[in-house]
């Protein structure tokens, strides 16, 4: 039987975008299964006292320089050369976060995932411009009205707030955490930890 590899997720995170593509290569390659669970950042670092690295090192000499380095060497190693750093981090994403859960199945919330990944991360959107999400949306080929509609359910914002909660009361504290079971990972650096654990190996 398939393990599944749970993406705690913010499209706000900037590791999120470059966990996410050697993530789905990584279980292609296990057969494992992937599954994404959207949560708000902002509510995650307000429940845990965690906040961006960039504000919580700033006084730190030599870890904000040295963090960047580490970042480059992942982008230059996976290829991930479309990358531009958002010009407004942090920003707010819970109207991306919302249309993820409304998300009728993990297939259409993946393709959802793939389309915005590179519309924040890559093109650099107005995360909180209902008119530019829509319009990544049907670029997409997705129905926005459907979901911006759906983003302002009162059912749909209450389950964006339960996995916030659920997964920090499970040990999440940022982006990207991931699970298998009762096992977690934080941060793109994991990955290959991530797969020895797959694999049988020690995580």
């Amino acid at each position: 039987m398939s393990k599944t590899v749970e993406f705690i997720l913010d499209l706000g995170a900037p590791n999120g975008y470059l966990a996410w593509y050697p993530l789905k290569e990584l279980v292609s390659r296990t057969g494992a299964t992937l599954q994404v669970t959207p949560v708000f950042l902002g509510g995650m670092h307000k429940l845990t006292g965690n906040s961006p690295p960039m504000m919580r090192d700033a006084n730190v000499k030599g870890k904000v320089p040295y963090a960047a380095l580490e970042f480059q060497r992942f982008i230059d190693r996976h290829g991930l050369t479309g990358f531009r750093m958002h010009p407004d981090l942090p920003f707010n994403t819970i109207l991306l976060q919302r249309i993820l859960v409304a998300a009728s199945n993990q297939e259409e919330m993946q393709g959802l995932v793939d389309l915005f990944q590179p519309a924040v991360w890559e093109r650099n959107i107005d995360c909180s411009d209902v008119e530019v999400v829509g319009s990544v949306l049907e670029e997409g080929g997705f129905d926005a009205g459907r979901f911006l509609q759906a983003a302002q359910d009162p059912e749909v914002k209450r389950q964006l707030v339960d996995n916030t909660q659920s997964a920090v009361d499970r040990g999440a504290f940022g982006i990207p955490t991931f699970f298998i079971g009762d096992e977690m990972w934080f941060g793109k650096e994991r990955l290959e930890q991530i797969e020895e654990y797959l694999k049988g190996g020690k995580p």
